[in-house]
């Protein structure tokens, strides 16, 4: 009797640890659903099946919102009888996956968080090793019960799990996650984020600040930037040593604006006031309706006295500008995951304000 009890309390605590860990991991990427897509390519991409990736964004919404829906049955005890079935299958087909990723095909990170926690191919694999036994654990305690005997409520809260965490992945999908997780959030200076400086946890830091004469602003720069021996621009104000610094690493790093004339990262992301980055994915494919809308946002900055431009990883051919029905923009290439980084859709805005991210805008999200 006390065995029996004993594993009744072990099962429950198993299913609640299953539940949460596939909800927020479900969570974390079906609101990601283009981070989630890309995630999926690059392994389609590993293991030689390119042809499949047409499907990549059905199929992470699909994936995801699955996961999700199977953790929230898993919560509610909903048919976990035949919810810890497809536990067992998905942890034994994951823990096959992250075990050939951490060793045969290594990959940087498995997205099994989406962006809001990376783990390493290793720390994932040990992941899925301690889940899978508490996956069997439940899997054997409701055993007995019939795999498709749903009453009433159930089939109402299976509805409802489907349809709230498909439509969840969808929403993201036609708009913009709805918690950005990714280096390019609102209120992130850009180029700050470019120089943030890299340090190896333990090590001794030392800041210089210094203030900006023109414009009165601070800054922080390390011995290696040597940008503040610019006396004219330049003033110092104070020297830092800080110990025992986490790991850094500068996320922004490779964000570059440039167009036949060179590089133009520094005069776009630090120009004062506001500047409108208006993402184009493909200039052939832009929706006459998201043009319509960025023709208006010109106008708009033509008012305000702001500056607009245009980032497209389209190749461009010479100083290039483009005309959305309003006046030329000026177009400027980015790299096409570097945008999607920055703007998890094909088209949309960016709006900085001081070099400050201010607003991040799906183009059909945008309002005159």
């Amino acid at each position: 009797m006390r065995k029996s009890r004993a594993f009744k309390l072990l099962a429950n605590v198993c299913r609640l640890i299953l539940a949460c860990t596939f909800i927020v991991s479900g969570f974390t990427k079906v609101i990601d659903p283009w981070g989630t897509a890309m995630k999926v390519n690059e392994y389609l991409s590993i293991y030689g099946m390119e042809s499949l990736q047409g499907a990549s964004m059905a199929f992470s919404i699909w994936l995801c919102g699955a996961e999700m829906m199977m953790g929230c049955m898993l919560l509610f005890k909903v048919r976990i009888r035949l919810i810890s079935i497809f536990a067992v299958l998905s942890m034994l087909f994951f823990t096959a996956l992250t075990l050939l990723s951490a060793t045969v095909i290594p990959v940087e990170d498995c997205g099994c968080f989406g962006e809001a926690l990376k783990l390493t191919p290793w720390e994932t694999f040990y992941k899925n090793l301690a889940l899978l036994p508490m996956a069997l654990v439940v899997w054997w305690r409701y055993r007995p019960d019939k795999i498709f005997a749903f009453n009433p409520l159930e089939i109402v809260l299976t509805v409802t799990f489907f349809f709230l965490t498909m439509y969840l992945g969808y929403y993201c999908y036609r708009h913009l996650p709805l918690i950005d997780f990714l280096p390019y959030k609102v209120g992130v200076n850009i180029w700050e984020g470019m120089h943030a400086p890299v340090v190896e946890p333990g090590e001794t830091e030392t800041v210089l600040v210094y203030r900006n004469i023109k414009t009165g602003k601070l800054r922080e720069f390390s011995l290696d930037d040597t940008a503040w021996q610019d006396a004219e621009k330049w003033e110092w104000v104070d020297t830092r040593t800080t110990d025992e610094m986490p790991a850094i690493r500068p996320l922004m790093s490779e964000f570059s604006l440039r167009d036949a004339e060179g590089d133009a990262t520094e005069e776009i992301v630090t120009a004062p006031g506001r500047v409108y980055l208006l993402c184009v994915t493909s200039f052939d494919r832009l929706p006459r309706g998201c043009a319509k809308r960025f023709a208006k946002v010109v106008r708009r900055a033509a008012e305000e006295g702001a500056r607009v431009v245009c980032l497209t990883p389209q190749p461009l051919y010479g100083v290039t500008y483009h005309d959305f029905g309003s006046g030329d923009v000026r177009c400027y290439n980015i790299d096409a995951s570097t945008m999607k980084t920055m703007l998890r859709a094909n088209n949309g805005m960016v709006v900085l304000e001081d070099g400050v991210i201010r607003a991040k805008k799906n183009c059909r999200d945008i309002r005159p």
